[in-house]
């Protein structure tokens, strides 16, 4: 035990002394919340809309003034344009075209076609598109008396883990996950690799610490490095977007050193198969990035991922941490929640130890 932290009271010191890894600790995690943080909107707004009014009656006013009040749309002119032409242009998402006689056949009660003109070059922002012309158009007929459906079933909607429908309540638990598995697994693999590259990593071959302590040392080190990231991180978030925990924090604060362990294995065990931090920091990059974004639910429900790639999301550690950090920053539910997250990052961790100390304890060995 003597051994493993001499070893991470060295790896801190070093740490300490070179100034760009404090900033690739601190700064460069506190540039991806924030970035992250403000600039993904999952929820579309301002969309571009054009409206052609062939009628230009007091109802096909209104009927407009209803589509822009749903603050989804903003106007845009079309000054004698084609309505087709401001898709084409891409000066327009949408545009709506309400033929003549709209006031006087509604009135009369005479069914009328409203046509809708959608750019689905984006899939998602279309049927965003397309619903809330629906909706609207439905809406706006029940409250101007011109359409009643019988009140045969009342329906209640209510949000019951978000009922503001924050989506920083959703993005910045998700941002957390996503930092805390890049940066310590990056830290981790370049440090390792640094000492390929400087030949101190034959010291410890000549030495008598074995290949476990020499790995369990280094790990120590960079996993206190991460957990004060950790803070740091969810510090700024909080003072920010004010969230808070929604129920039992336990949970969270057993979970997270578990899961910055894993970031650190991973690191570890880049930085025991690669020979360059170039090739280190690509492979940390690639990997993680690539995986803790596409398959953890972070932007999309995994169930929307196709087989067989819906099966990696099961060895990718992010998935079920963000299931833990927006447990505690959103619903709440505590271990009868998140319970399988602890012996799924063990496994995890122990795995991805399991091969590093396999890698360098081959190298140890003489040929």
């Amino acid at each position: 035990m003597k051994k493993i932290w001499n070893q991470c009271v060295k790896e801190l010191n070093q740490f300490r002394r070179d100034r760009l890894t404090v900033a690739l600790a601190f700064v460069l995690p506190l540039a991806t919340l924030l970035i992250f943080g403000f600039a993904i909107r999952l929820e579309s707004q301002n969309i571009p809309l054009a409206v052609r009014d062939f009628d230009n009656s007091p109802l096909s006013r209104a009927y407009i003034e209803r589509l822009y009040a749903t603050n989804k749309f903003k106007p845009v002119a079309l000054s004698g344009k084609n309505p087709s032409s401001v898709l084409d242009r891409g000066e327009a998402k949408a545009t709506v075209i309400i033929p003549p006689e709209f006031e006087r056949r509604l009135q009369a009660g005479n069914p009328i076609q409203i046509q809708a003109l959608i750019d689905g070059s984006d899939v998602a922002n279309a049927r965003v598109i397309q619903n809330s012309i629906k909706f609207t158009t439905r809406y706006f007929l029940v409250s101007a008396g011109l359409q009643s459906f019988p009140n045969w079933v009342d329906t209640e909607v209510r949000l019951w883990f978000n009922p503001g429908n924050q989506e920083s309540l959703f993005i910045v638990p998700g941002v957390y996950a996503i930092t805390l598995t890049l940066y310590p697994s990056l830290l981790m693999a370049i440090a390792m690799v640094r000492d390929k590259e400087e030949s101190t990593i034959v010291q410890i071959y000549a030495s008598n610490i074995s290949a476990i302590e020499f790995l369990l040392g280094k790990s120590l080190a960079y996993t206190l490095i991460a957990i004060a990231e950790a803070i740091f991180l969810m510090g700024i978030g909080s003072l920010i977007w004010q969230l808070g925990f929604a129920g039992n924090p336990l949970p969270l604060l057993l979970g997270t050193p578990i899961f910055l362990l894993d970031s650190v294995f991973f690191g570890l065990l880049i930085g025991v198969i690669t020979t360059a931090q170039s090739s280190a920091v690509q492979a940390v990059g690639t990997i993680k990035a690539l995986a803790s974004m596409l398959l953890t639910g972070f932007m999309y429900p995994l169930s929307n991922i196709p087989f067989p790639l819906d099966w990696l999301s099961f060895i990718v550690p992010a998935r079920y941490y963000i299931d833990l950090t927006r447990d505690a920053f959103v619903r709440g539910t505590g271990w009868a929640g998140v319970w399988y997250v602890f012996p799924a990052l063990i496994i995890l961790g122990v795995i991805d130890l399991a091969i590093a100390w396999w890698g360098i304890r081959r190298m140890q060995l003489p040929d």
